[in-house]
């Protein structure tokens, strides 16, 4: 399991986590869908491909601190994986950059929805939730630009590193 291509993929989600914890970056625009989608697609074992996001996550957010929705965070993050997995069946940047585009608005509709269910301001009916998600929108903007830019930074540096190292090809 611990092989030359598998430790690559660890330090790029290992670095995004770094960069998610310690960067500058404008609100919500972070690498955690990119790693989940990342992780699914390139790890080859199954195992791996949820662990290890999950466990990168898990540590990120020991830093960063926990709140209310934690749940629909990972739950979401866990369906992202799935889409990674899809990706890898036939890996290309297009695929990632649709996977990408999924994982966002997942992200968001999970999200949002958690956030209208434990809120008080919100009514717990679908004027409640439209709310919920008409006030995620500026949100939005950051995650799903941050979704996109991550996702073609961490395949692109795969796919490149590839040429360069050909042991990170996958078998």
């Amino acid at each position: 399991m611990l092989n030359s291509r598998n430790i690559f993929i660890l330090l790029l989600i290992v670095v995004a986590a770094a960069v998610r914890v310690w960067g500058d970056l404008p609100y919500n625009f972070t690498p955690v869908a990119a790693m989940a989608l990342f992780g699914g697609a390139m790890f080859s074992k199954r195992v791996l491909a949820f662990i290890v996001p999950l466990t990168v996550m898990a540590l990120s957010d020991a830093f960063l601190g926990f709140h209310s929705s934690m749940i629909a965070v990972y739950a979401a993050f866990v369906l992202i994986v799935f889409i990674g997995r899809y990706v890898s069946k036939n890996p290309s940047m297009v695929r990632a950059l649709g996977g990408a585009v999924a994982g966002s608005v997942l992200f968001f509709l999970i999200t949002n929805a958690a956030a209208w269910w434990v809120l008080p301001e919100y009514t717990k009916d679908l004027s409640g939730l439209m709310t919920s998600y008409a006030a995620g929108l500026p949100f939005f903007r950051g995650t799903f630009a941050g979704d996109l830019l991550f996702t073609v930074v961490f395949f692109g540096s795969y796919k490149l590193a590839e040429y360069r190292f050909p042991t990170l090809v996958k078998a």
